[in-house]
């Protein structure tokens, strides 16, 4: 069976429903392909900055996500030799929330219309078919479209068929978690982070009854076999709590083993995007399938939200008429069409290469 899209976006995560809602808003619609059932809440919640409220803003759901989260005032500095905090930065004049990421994909999602999203729809190849492209699913089916996005994360099949490698693995491993507190947590709305014997220990409240926590360490030859048991999982972190106070230490305690998770922490070769081909003729990436960077800055999630609402721009560029109307398949030469959409991609691709590269070199260092 042959389908035809206008554009089919891979990847029903941050950058894949941004770019389609941003679409959306423009009058232009998008087809998002996930090959899971279900949106996918992995990693639980992310910090979001300034940058990325400014793009929620302009897809128009940043303010009913402010009000279900609290802004952020500060973060603590400590050592886990000390019982006082060494330094505290002030978050004054930054917007600074913790957001819950299922709230935020079901957000995104919940203003598509309802046929945007097709579940358990997984990509296994890409071939080209004149000006359109023709991509290959698992179930038999076939979509040809004119604008192939991948959005579809670290292990992107997009990026692979642009002939980007695969992200390197840092060496680091991140444990996340995350806890509600039916009563409240009473811990406030700061940020605190703990560092020392080689981890790094993260606490972030989100509102007054959730809260989100990680821990990043290298591991050694035996950690390798907690990757997938949450519950060996969780003792390796209390094992590791003994120098962190004790309202960080029951917030662990606290965390359900369906709230753990385990990932390596990967990252692109800044000098990848420099050389390789963010776009080429009618497909690009966006989101972690462009620029997979380590959580130091917390930018991971807030460059996906960028991405999308730079894409869905440089996309309606191309499509839309100067009278603003969709050309909808009308335009009789398919070769004129093709052209404006390689360049509105380029264009998406050099905005975003160099905010990429930098993003990605100072969160590894």
């Amino acid at each position: 069976m042959e389908i035809v899209e206008d554009i089919v976006i891979v990847g029903a995560g941050i950058a894949g429903l941004t770019t389609s809602l941003g679409l959306h808003r423009l009058g232009i619609r998008s087809l998002v392909l996930e090959s899971s059932d279900r949106l996918r809440i992995t990693g639980f919640a992310l910090s979001i900055w300034n940058n990325a409220w400014k793009a929620l803003d302009a897809i128009g759901i940043g303010e009913s996500l402010r009000h279900q989260h609290h802004l952020t005032p500060s973060i603590l500095f400590a050592s886990t030799n000390l019982d006082q905090p060494v330094s505290e930065i002030s978050y004054k004049g930054h917007e600074v929330r913790c957001l819950q990421r299922r709230l935020l994909l079901e957000t995104l999602a919940n203003e598509l219309p309802s046929d945007t999203i097709r579940f358990s729809s997984k990509v296994v190849s890409i071939e080209e078919s004149g000006f359109l492209k023709r991509v290959h699913l698992s179930d038999g089916t076939i979509l040809k479209t004119k604008v192939l996005i991948g959005c579809d994360g670290v292990n992107s099949v997009v990026a692979k068929w642009l002939g980007f490698k695969k992200p390197v693995f840092t060496g680091r491993l991140a444990i996340r978690g995350y806890t509600n507190f039916k009563d409240g947590h009473g811990l406030g709305p700061k940020f605190r982070q703990f560092v020392g014997k080689g981890l790094r220990f993260g606490f972030l409240p989100c509102n007054d009854e959730d809260f989100h926590w990680f821990l990043t360490w290298t591991p050694s030859t035996k950690d390798e076999e907690l990757e997938d048991d949450p519950v060996k999982l969780k003792q390796f972190v209390m094992s590791k709590l003994e120098d962190i106070p004790n309202e960080m230490k029951s917030v662990v305690e606290k965390t359900q083993l369906d709230a753990i998770l385990s990932s390596p922490l990967k990252y692109r070769r800044p000098w990848e995007l420099l050389w390789g081909n963010i776009s080429k003729g009618n497909v690009c990436v966006a989101g972690d399938a462009l620029h997979p960077m380590t959580p130091e800055l917390g930018q991971g999630g807030c460059a996906a939200l960028e991405d999308g609402v730079v894409l869905a721009r440089c996309i309606a560029e191309a499509l839309l008429k100067p009278g603003g109307e969709e050309t909808n398949g009308k335009i009789v030469d398919e070769e004129e069409e093709y052209r404006r959409i390689e360049i509105g991609l380029k264009i998406f691709a050099q905005k975003r290469r160099w905010r990429s590269i930098d993003l990605i070199s100072t969160s590894y260092m």
